[in-house]
């Protein structure tokens, strides 16, 4: 054993890897920054920075306690302003409509307040009903993954969707009511009369001195003279495969005899073959020949006895006699608890230019002459003040204000300590309020703070945040 020298760095002792000489040593990120589009350079006061003693001091709400931020991440307290702008928003509107749960109405779903707002709505036990603006309505993605945030009967709209105010219309109203799946015009007679309607068409289409029941124009011959001789032969053995047509069918017999109890025996005698064909057969039932057509006719000539269990008997069989109760949990979102606007660039333009005209002319020109993303933002975001305003719940705006409604206060301090809290991590590692982040290094490459501004200025920037770390 002493020939065997042990390695340099001894036994039981941590090897520590030399340092590649050319490797590059990030630098610690002492700070994050979000972007402030109206000046055009990172903002100082939605901004965070690591402070004395573990804290991390906001340039907008000060020091913040290090109990408070140890689990969340510094790009994630950028973004402070809007979630606590999300959270007051929602306090708002649940004092002044003095409910506690109901179906909350979002514009602009996927900005940050937005987004705070339908993820902390939907965690305390709201339903609802988001509309992603102009901005990100044609990333598919997005607006699914805003859908996924919500929780039933919640969902999530493109922008395009509210433009049509009656479709929007309809699904707040099911979203708040919640889905009907019974069936409230059930009637056996004319389900009866629609069959009989159907199998006497049947009847006249596939008459039985076709050799199968195919439309006729298939037996036309088309092809070359000198194929004629054999056609009907090669025809009538081709055919053969399919089911004969239909024997004529006394329309008074019919009426007469086969009753809603015959109909139901016939849909038995229909769901034992269909089971035996898809099944591969049951040994008893002929799963090569069916002719409802025969069938029905030999019932209307010779009514059959019907059992007192002849059909509906299994849980999702379609009865004709009763109406089956719904297999679906019914969910309802319940009233209108108040609608959260997100100013965007483009609603903020046309709210000014329709407020500012005084006629409803003046109004409709100057709708005419703002840009298709500007007149779609004023007219997807009327369509959820509408259904709010009907609702009589309040409206409150975030990240601005639009003329004849009303923003939200200054967040108090308990609403920061909210966003805060939906912010932190939990042990299994998920929070209540999450955003999508692209982080621009510029501690490590300066040039990188003004690329991340002009990523964020461009038009369509895309469906996440841009946080530029120092």
């Amino acid at each position: 054993m002493d020939s065997v020298k042990p390695p340099p760095h001894g036994f039981g002792d941590p090897h520590v890897q030399d340092d590649e000489p050319m490797a590059y040593v990030r630098k610690p990120v002492t700070s994050a920054h979000s972007i402030d589009l109206s000046k055009g350079s990172i903002s100082a006061l939605d901004s965070a920075a690591f402070g004395p003693n573990g804290t991390v001091v906001h340039g907008r709400f000060g020091e913040i306690s290090a109990d408070a931020t140890a689990t969340i991440p510094l790009e994630y307290l950028a973004l402070l302003r809007p979630a606590a702008e999300g959270v007051a928003a929602l306090r708002e509107i649940s004092e002044a409509s003095k409910s506690a749960t109901g179906t909350v109405l979002v514009y602009g779903a996927s900005r940050p307040a937005g987004m705070a707002a339908v993820q902390l709505a939907s965690s305390s036990g709201n339903a609802v009903v988001a509309v992603v603006d102009g901005q990100h309505s044609g990333h598919d993605e997005m607006v699914d993954t805003i859908k996924g945030l919500t929780a039933e009967p919640g969902t999530a709209v493109a922008e395009e969707y509210a433009l049509c105010k009656a479709n929007f219309r309809d699904l707040v109203e099911k979203t708040v009511a919640g889905d009907d799946f019974t069936a409230s015009d059930f009637d056996s007679n004319q389900f009866l009369s629609d069959f009989k309607a159907n199998l006497l068409a049947y009847t006249e289409a596939y008459p039985n001195d076709l050799p199968a029941a195919v439309d006729a124009e298939q037996l036309k011959f088309v092809g070359k003279e000198k194929d004629r001789a054999n056609f009907k032969a090669n025809m009538t053995a081709y055919l053969s495969q399919y089911q004969p047509g239909a024997a004529p069918i006394d329309p008074a017999q019919l009426d007469a005899n086969f009753t809603v109890d015959q109909y139901e025996l016939f849909k038995k005698k229909f769901g034992i073959q269909t089971t035996a064909v898809i099944s591969g057969g049951d040994g008893v039932t002929n799963t090569d020949y069916f002719a409802p057509a025969e069938i029905v006719s030999r019932m209307a000539a010779q009514p059959e006895i019907v059992e007192k269990a002849a059909g509906g008997g299994y849980p999702f069989e379609f009865s004709i006699k009763k109406n089956s109760p719904a297999t679906t949990p019914e969910t309802k979102g319940g009233a209108i608890v108040g609608a959260i606007i997100e100013v965007t660039p483009e609603l903020s333009v046309a709210c000014e230019a329709v407020a500012a005209a005084k006629s409803l002319r003046g109004k409709a020109e100057a709708l005419q002459f703002l840009t298709e993303g500007q007149r779609n933002a004023h007219a997807a975001a009327s369509s959820v003040i509408a259904q709010a305003r009907k609702a009589g719940a309040p409206i409150r705006t975030v990240g601005g204000s639009l003329p004849g409604l009303d923003a939200i206060q200054k967040p108090s301090e308990k609403d920061v300590a909210a966003a805060l809290d939906a912010m932190a991590i939990g042990d299994d590692g998920s929070s209540r309020l999450n955003y999508f982040i692209q982080v621009y290094r510029a501690s490590d490459f300066p040039v990188y703070e003004d690329y991340a501004i002009h990523r964020a200025s461009e038009p369509l920037s895309g469906p996440r945040q841009i946080v530029v770390t120092k």
